[in-house]
């Protein structure tokens, strides 16, 4: 039973970025579970038409289930302001920060976020030396979904390769994150805001069969066991539930977001460090923040329902009459 009033929802998908796909598989599943709790939806794929299509649809509010440029960094977020149009996830300013790793450290670093070290290194730099000492990690400064990330280790590089005739995806990027390498366990953290406040909804432990956490793994059946929750001490999952929620606070986040995590286990609570925020999670079946969400008590259509109410106690609290997530 939907617990809001009957809504007009634009679920925006698709787009031009390398998370495209994901996208619009997020997209097609937000949309089913809408109209299973009889919304009326209205799908639009990203195109340079999108104001137009969206002015035309006059939707109460849009669900963005875009990832990547130009739907997580802001552009859209700065669209839909000025349009006037409710929408879901978070505004402008926390989608051009979080998107940047490096402006996220600096902003939570001074709240006691633990980051892995590292520095901003040019494309060339890295063809010339190692920009740090071996492992290292290197990553597009502003992608998601491990697009480009590359590990470099004295055997071999995983992920893509680093040298000046392959084409990496992070070839289009004049500067990368150069990081030091944290050996050990996958851990995340998914946080939805609430009337209450933004409620952490568990810990999963991802656990890969080779390599590393990669987009084929995040989107490939059965390359990735998703072990929910983690079994790890209760003060680390205490810590990652903390650090998540402070992410999300102080960079402003809405609806949803989900930090990532690197735990090096020999090391107890100082092995534990934050990677990134997501503004923008996945809603594909093989998704994190649904399958934490279940952990928690809420169905998938439960999920998407608590998102757009956020959207809708920030944006436009009069269109909630009628439906229980206004009662704050």
């Amino acid at each position: 039973m939907s617990l809001l009033p009957k809504l007009h929802v634009a679920v925006l998908m698709g787009g031009w970025a390398n998370e495209r796909e994901v996208s619009v598989m997020s997209g097609n599943g937000v949309a089913d579970a809408l109209e299973s709790m009889g919304h009326r939806v209205t799908r639009i794929d990203m195109d340079r038409q999108v104001a137009a299509r969206i002015a035309d649809a006059a939707p109460d509010v849009v669900f963005n289930a875009l990832h990547g440029v130009p739907g997580e960094d802001g552009s859209v977020q700065g669209m839909l302001d000025l349009m006037g149009v409710p929408y879901t996830h978070s505004g402008l300013a926390t989608s051009v920060i979080a998107i940047d790793k490096q402006l996220t450290k600096m902003v939570l670093g001074p709240h006691g976020v633990p980051f892995p070290g590292g520095r901003i290194v040019s494309r060339e730099e890295i063809f010339e030396r190692d920009p740090l000492p071996r492992p290292y990690v290197l990553k597009p400064v502003n992608e998601g979904s491990s697009v480009g990330v590359a590990i470099v280790t004295d055997e071999s590089d995983y992920g893509n390769p680093i040298a000046p005739d392959s084409a990496g995806p992070w070839q289009d990027f004049k500067e990368l994150l150069a990081e030091p390498f944290i050996r050990g366990r996958e851990l995340t953290t998914a946080v939805i805001d609430t009337p209450e406040g933004p409620r952490a909804l568990g810990v999963t432990e991802l656990v890969i069969d080779a390599g590393f956490y990669d987009y084929e793994h995040k989107y490939t059946d059965g390359k990735t066991v998703h072990v929910c929750p983690a079994q790890i001490p209760p003060e680390i999952a205490a810590l990652c539930e903390q650090y998540a929620r402070t992410a999300h606070l102080r960079l402003g986040c809405s609806g949803v977001s989900r930090t990532d995590f690197r735990w090096d286990d020999e090391q107890g609570e100082d092995g534990l460090f934050v990677l990134e925020t997501n503004t923008q999670p996945g809603m594909t079946p093989l998704s994190l923040v649904p399958e934490q969400g279940k952990y928690a008590g809420m169905e998938y259509a439960d999920l998407v329902e608590a998102v757009i109410a956020a959207a809708l106690r920030k944006h436009a609290p009069d269109k909630l009459t009628g439906g229980t997530f206004g009662d704050d």
